[in-house]
């Protein structure tokens, strides 16, 4: 998988790269069956401008589709957290849509009605 970061107006770097790693490795878990060179994952991180507030946008670049997410907090790392967690929920909504897991469900057996 590459990973690219991309920090604006952000001091503090050690501990969001440590923690993007740490969830970049959870990714690769569930990506196993693409190839490692066919994944990019871009990050970006923002500082607001007039609110103490941080902002994390990520992009999952897979063969395919393209992948969105977006995490905002208090702190970088809980903003990161966010984002990696609703991009986590997209991967497996998209993984069991090119698997058609809807089709594949057992019907329940109808109840026996009583006359």
């Amino acid at each position: 998988m590459n990973f690219a970061m991309i920090y604006k107006n952000v001091e503090v770097r050690e501990p969001v790269e440590i923690e993007a790693n740490r969830q970049v490795s959870k990714l690769e878990k569930l990506l196993k069956s693409y190839a490692p060179d066919a994944v990019q994952l871009h990050a970006s991180f923002e500082k607001q401008a007039r609110k103490p507030e941080y902002s994390s946008t990520l992009n999952l670049s897979l063969p395919s589709g393209t992948l969105h997410s977006v995490g905002t907090g208090s702190d970088i790392c809980r903003s990161l957290k966010t984002a990696f967690a609703e991009l986590c929920t997209q991967i497996k909504k998209h993984q069991s849509r090119l698997r058609h897991d809807s089709e594949w469900k057992r019907k329940r057996p109808r109840s026996p009605v009583l006359a």
